[in-house]
């Protein structure tokens, strides 16, 4: 047995019973997607839409550090 293999059995047995069942589905996920060689994730689902304050921070820091001023 690998040390790598080693570590991974000490850390799941540190996880708690019930996070288990999500861990197996993402081994699970992970054989799939060697086997059909198709990216099983959607990481669309991570990403925010742009917020107004978020296209023009600049301006928004600029604001705060003139307001700071007074």
């Amino acid at each position: 047995m690998t040390a790598l293999r080693q570590s991974a059995i000490a850390e799941l047995e540190r996880v708690p019973e019930d996070k288990l069942a999500a861990i197996i589905q993402f081994i699970n996920n992970l054989m799939k997607e060697n086997e059909t060689k198709e990216r099983g994730w959607d990481l669309e689902q991570f990403i925010m839409p742009p917020t107004e304050r978020g296209q023009s921070a600049d301006a928004y820091v600029r604001e705060l550090r003139d307001n700071d001023r007074f």
